[in-house]
């Protein structure tokens, strides 16, 4: 029998020793991964904060009609508003809260946590709701089939921008979590905002967006049903003029390749003016003690806004696939790409510059012609709060 060879064996206990080695850190690193929570990419969710997701039907429980009329005027209709949006989003928490299979005590404790954000997320919502919808524009959007439909479309984006930190600071607030992680199982499972957004919000605002698509046409049918009369009293201080255009081109392809083609291309110029509806308010005050004489004019807004659009290009192909393009839509952009530049360029402030000039060059002399110690102050009305509002601000919430 041949003789083993005595550093063969050592190399092969060394072998075993190593290999053993290594087992024992791979269980030790497994290990700790299991009790710190982690197992490569995977979590180890504690108990609690695992959810059962169950199928579960949303109601918002807002009738539409009331909705748009909100919509449309949400200055005049500000208190409305704010318990729409009230409305909107406890609805939203109610139903993530069914998804999930929360208790009626989690569901009280959500609304609760609610109640205490809504005052600054009420104004949150109206302050970018307003800003965004050009109430000035009403007349035009009437006549293009998107008074209505334009509404809901901001709602939609505002809402948007919201929900996901609504929705997940107040489920994290009443649900233990572990690094803000949630654990789903059961049926249709998603994050408490994609439940939010995808089943609930989204889909209540595009039946909202159907019904305003049928009031925006029947009111467009029935605009100026006769000719109106009325007697304005109107201050402009800026005007604007500005041309830009859109090109549109639609191809009908085979199997990729381009067998027609059709070419339009629109032009508009736009002839905006800024300034004051005095109609609307204004004050003349003298105060004889401190020798200052007060006007005061209303906020400016765009007084008229003239848009000559004109057809530069209309090359339609074989396939006439211009049937499937809405020239009226293309018109309409084209008029609020106008009045969003006139915004972004600060003539709300301008036509406040022009017309402090303005009244200090038509009054100044008459001032001093009667006494000169008395000097002009021009002043601008903010909207007045509602009365309501104050109330709302002081008692809790129905």
């Amino acid at each position: 029998m041949a003789d083993i060879n005595p550093s063969s064996n050592s190399a092969v206990k060394v072998g075993r020793m190593l290999i053993f080695v290594l087992a024992a850190c791979l269980a030790g690193i497994v290990i700790y991964r299991y009790y710190s929570g982690q197992t490569g990419d995977y979590t180890i969710v504690p108990k609690e904060m695992q959810i059962n997701y169950i199928p579960a039907d949303f109601d918002a429980n807002i009738d539409p009609e009331d909705a748009l009329v909100i919509l449309s005027n949400p200055h005049r209709y500000k208190n409305d508003f704010n318990k729409l949006i009230y409305n909107l989003n406890i609805s939203l928490l109610r139903h993530v809260g069914k998804r999930m299979g929360l208790n009626q005590e989690q569901m009280a404790l959500a609304e609760k946590e609610y109640e205490k954000q809504h005052p600054y997320l009420r104004s949150l919502y109206f302050n970018e709701f307003v800003a965004m919808k050009d109430t000035t524009s009403t007349l035009y959007q009437t006549w293009y089939d998107n008074e209505s439909t334009n509404a809901v479309e901001i709602l939609n984006e505002v809402a948007s921008k919201y929900t996901c930190f609504l929705v997940n600071q107040i489920i994290t607030t009443i649900l233990p979590t572990e690094g803000g992680k949630l654990f789903g199982k059961g049926n249709k499972v998603d994050t408490p905002c994609g439940i939010a957004l995808t089943e609930a919000l989204r889909p209540t605002l595009k039946k909202w967006e159907e019904r305003a698509a049928i009031d925006d046409f029947s009111r467009s049918k029935g605009l100026l049903q006769e000719k109106v009369e009325r007697v304005i009293a109107e201050l402009a201080t800026m005007e604007i003029r500005d041309k830009k255009g859109v090109n549109k081109q639609m191809q009908t392809k085979i199997w990729g390749f381009s067998v027609s083609s059709s070419d339009i291309e629109i032009t508009a110029i736009s002839v905006l003016k800024v300034g004051f509806r005095l109609h609307d308010y204004f004050d003349i005050s003298l105060s004889s003690k401190s020798g200052v004489v007060t006007i005061t004019l209303p906020e400016p807004v765009i007084l008229s806004h003239e848009v000559y659009p004109k057809i530069d290009k209309l090359d339609i192909g074989w396939m006439r696939e211009v049937k499937n393009i809405n020239l009226n839509q293309s018109f309409n952009l084209l008029r609020e790409e106008f009045r969003r530049e006139a915004y972004a360029d600060d003539v709300m402030d301008k036509s406040k510059t022009q017309a402090v000039e303005l009244m200090n060059t038509i009054f100044t002399p008459l001032l001093s012609s009667m006494d000169k110690r008395y000097k002009l102050k021009v002043r601008f009305k903010a909207p007045e709060k509602d009365i309501e509002e104050i109330e709302d601000e002081s008692r809790p919430l129905d």
